[in-house]
């Protein structure tokens, strides 16, 4: 039965990717100069697809090194859970009154300090791109301390990609010039380790991607998100996820999809039997628009079951609730719905100073 299960999933998982390729690819039109586009495009691919065996012999190798050293300095009226003194995290805040102390605290952080390297190699089956790239900024057991934290570890050939970097699902080019550091709550932001397939690239382009499943959103353990005894989660497939953007003279729309399956097993020896399975998906639209030379339009509207760990301000993607009648089950698991909306506008006064306002 748990075979068949399977295979029923993954024969969803590959009708939801044919479709989106039938739906999609007759719409793709090459611009001869593509516009632009707005926002921070994070993974744009530099690679050259397909170059010829005399071009590969005279190409020559590059490398870059990039980064900043960053200081955050503030002062928070009221409180926040240690971990997190230098950022705003919803999830974060105290549930009750004077649960992480007495109100008003002044933080110094360097943990944004951000060091990187890329590197392009020449080979006759193309040109292969790595990046590799951390931060200071402890999370996981690492939370609150200024410590090393993998962002980007991904290499690409042609048409394939793997290793950790932006999922498919999320979109950075959302995320608003802003002061505060962790960014919008409502917003898809997860870097995961993948497998990705890029039949289109460039400013319009096409992903499909193979990812790490179950972990949580600030990189630690998943068992630490279970509240139940002798219950553990099993995670026997890889999350499967896609996004298309078209590009425009004015911005882009792109669409996104996520579909994941989720176990978890009761390993107890008593009379209960919490058990069970959920299928998680979602979906995901996003736009940039440029309003004239100054100013950019940021928004997403996201919506799903069981994909919370994607989402910015993570919580747990499964909760319980009661299950009168079973006496063996008196409790189960459900796919905790998530919306998430994110709309900014950055305008830019000069080369160096922007401001950003947004919900």
């Amino acid at each position: 039965m748990r075979n068949g299960r399977y295979m029923r999933i993954l024969a969803i998982g590959g009708v939801a990717a044919a479709l989106l390729l039938l739906l999609v690819a007759p719409s793709v039109v090459a611009d001869d100069d593509p516009p632009k586009l707005a926002g921070e495009t994070a993974m744009k691919s530099e690679t050259q697809d397909g170059i010829d065996e005399e071009q590969a012999a005279t190409a020559k190798p590059r490398f870059e090194i990039y980064g900043h050293a960053m200081t955050d300095a503030g002062y928070r009226s009221g409180q926040i859970d240690p971990d997190w003194f230098d950022v705003m995290r919803p999830t974060k805040l105290p549930a009750y009154e004077g649960e992480f102390g007495a109100d008003g605290n002044t933080y110094f952080s360097v943990r944004q300090t951000r060091f990187g390297t890329k590197a392009w190699f020449p080979t006759k089956l193309g040109e292969i791109y790595t990046i590799f790239e951390f931060e200071l900024f402890g999370v996981g057991d690492d939370a609150g301390q200024t410590t090393f934290r993998l962002r980007h570890a991904y290499g690409e050939l042609g048409q394939f990609g793997a290793g950790q970097t932006w999922s498919p699902f999320m979109d950075i080019d959302v995320f608003p010039n802003s002061l505060e550091y962790w960014g919008p709550s409502g917003m898809v932001f997860f870097r995961n380790i993948q497998i990705r397939w890029m039949p289109i690239k460039g400013d319009t382009r096409l992903t499909v991607a193979l990812e790490r499943p179950g972990a949580s959103g600030d990189q630690g353990n998943y068992d630490d998100n279970i509240a139940l005894d002798d219950v553990s989660p099993r995670f026997p497939l890889p999350d499967l996820s896609a996004e298309y953007r078209h590009a425009f003279d004015w911005g882009y729309l792109e669409v996104a999809g996520m579909l994941r399956y989720i176990e978890w097993e009761d390993n107890g020896t008593d009379e209960y039997d919490l058990s069970g399975d959920t299928i998680g998906w979602g979906i995901n639209l996003s736009s940039n628009i440029n309003l004239g030379k100054s100013n950019t339009l940021r928004l997403q509207v996201v919506y799903g079951e069981a994909i919370e760990n994607y989402m910015n301000d993570s919580t747990v993607d499964i909760g319980i609730e009661p299950n009168p009648g079973n006496p063996t089950a008196p409790i189960k698991g459900v796919g905790l719905p998530i919306l998430g909306v994110v709309a900014f506008l950055d305008h830019s006064w000069s080369n160096e100073w922007t401001t950003s306002i947004g919900y």
